[in-house]
């Protein structure tokens, strides 16, 4: 039988959540311990458990048919893979930084100054784009004390919180790209894997939408439906159920996340009551 080869970081964060999104999709993957090879029982993948760095070869070599990580090391990598999906978690954005007490007078303050980085492809296209000419000093890690200890001028780094920055005295001052997990395949993957593939990123489809949006049910007079509706259009339209008490009606939709907290405002300003918000589980568009 066929089998769709996965691979995904062995340990971390990352590794955490893509292990998390299988299980969302309903794939079960037994406790292996963190081996370097297992299999899902009730759907036909072969995980592989790598390092970071081997993800990207493995892939583009098709000993794995995809896998997982950030999109930050897609392209520092460059390698010839297709970015098939990207996943929604581990978020972050890739930043110049430079010592909190310079005074930053744009991005041609980085013209002959020496940056350090462990991104120096990103950065270096980056520099290019924008016509500078500037010293990439490559580093593995700790990119944050260089300027610190005189390594140079300025760092291009991953950027969370912004915490680590601080710590170390410096600031953010030019975003370069943002970044999360990706799924990336492989260029000639056979028809068989390709298969499940597409029946994978259905599964992955429908947790994302899931988890972009709520389902919203409320109360609201008749008078102010027309209004409610073209706010909360749902997947379709929304479903109307008219109350026992005489010019009302109870409405169920959708709506996204990112537009909750604004469009809860506005129910309420046209007389919408008993609102009631819940997570959706999985969303089949």
């Amino acid at each position: 039988m066929s089998k769709l080869k996965i691979a995904i970081q062995k340990s971390g964060r990352l590794s955490e959540k893509s292990l998390e999104l299988l299980k969302q999709c309903g794939i079960q993957i037994p406790n292996s311990d963190r081996k370097l090879q297992t299999e899902a029982t009730n759907f036909p993948i072969e995980l592989l458990f790598l390092r970071d760095d081997d993800i990207h070869q493995y892939v583009e070599q098709g000993v794995a048919d995809i896998g997982i990580l950030g999109e930050n090391e897609v392209l520092e990598k460059d390698k010839a893979v297709d970015l098939l999906e990207r996943l929604g978690f581990a978020r972050c954005r890739l930043s110049l930084a430079i010592p909190k007490d310079e005074v930053y007078t744009g991005i041609s303050y980085f013209k002959d100054r020496k940056i350090a980085t462990s991104y120096p492809k990103i950065l270096s296209r980056y520099l290019s784009i924008n016509g500078l000419a500037a010293e990439i000093e490559a580093i593995g890690g700790s990119v944050e004390i260089a300027p610190g200890i005189g390594l140079a001028h300025a760092i291009f780094d991953i950027v969370s919180t912004g915490s680590t920055l601080l710590m170390n005295g410096l600031k953010e001052v030019a975003l370069v790209m943002n970044s999360e997990a990706v799924l990336i395949g492989y260029p000639g993957i056979g028809a068989a894997q390709k298969e499940i593939l597409d029946r994978l990123c259905f599964r992955i489809s429908a947790v994302r939408n899931a988890g972009e949006h709520k389902y919203i049910l409320l109360n609201a007079p008749d008078a102010a439906v027309d209004k409610i509706c073209a706010l909360l259009p749902g997947m379709k339209s929304p479903t109307i159920l008219p109350l026992v008490e005489e010019g009302w009606c109870s409405l169920h939709s959708v709506v996204r996340e990112d537009q909750f907290w604004e469009v809860i405002d506005q129910l309420k300003t046209y007389g919408a009551q008993g609102i009631l918000v819940a997570p959706i589980e999985k969303m089949i568009l």
